[in-house]
């Protein structure tokens, strides 16, 4: 089994990857294979809402010139699904936006091939908006009828400059049952 996770922060080795590879680490010792792929910074344009994709059936999105279809198939070839973030004024990034925009529009417009995935939300702030962020991502997975796997406290972390989320220790508490939990749902569903 899989589980690919998306960094929507510009910063590669920043408090999201941080954050993001601490629920991959448990995973990974638990015997899944993990990816992780680094969306922030990168061209991922928005949805234009052409309705193609509902035309063509393939899966996939009209819109060939950005990195939003290798993406979409990593998802499709994977059972396990962490979309991470850092808070930008109370928001997640644009390209994470574009990023759940399309993969919900392509997936349903295609008889929800994104359905009964397992999906996570990770998420790392500075003080304020991570659980509007949470939930800006949570909506892919409601909307995709994801199953979530959840914590014991909303999947955030705190930290500011570089590396400062491993001070959060609840945090990354919070991380590392994620962890757990998703690898316990995945092998409840796909084992």
């Amino acid at each position: 089994m899989k589980v690919t996770a998306f960094n929507g922060s510009p910063r590669k080795n920043g408090n999201t990857s941080i954050a993001i590879n601490t629920v991959l680490d448990i995973l990974k010792e638990e015997g899944f294979k993990t990816e992780i792929v680094h969306i922030g910074g990168k061209i991922v344009k928005g949805c234009t809402d052409c309705g193609i994709c509902k035309k063509n059936k393939d899966g996939f999105c009209a819109i060939d010139d950005d990195i939003f279809n290798d993406c979409l198939k990593k998802m499709y070839d994977s059972e396990g699904i962490i979309i991470g973030s850092p808070v930008y004024f109370g928001s997640i990034t644009p390209e994470t936006k574009a990023l759940i925009d399309r993969a919900g529009y392509c997936s349903r417009a295609n008889d929800n091939k994104l359905k009964r995935k397992v999906g996570a939300a990770v998420v790392c702030l500075r003080r304020g908006g991570g659980v509007d962020a949470f939930n800006q991502i949570n909506n892919l997975f409601y909307l995709n009828q994801f199953i979530i796997p959840c914590s014991i406290y909303w999947n955030m972390g705190l930290g500011r400059k570089i590396g400062e989320v491993k001070n959060d220790i609840e945090g990354i508490k919070t991380y590392r049952v994620l962890g757990e939990n998703m690898a316990w749902t995945l092998k409840k569903l796909y084992t």
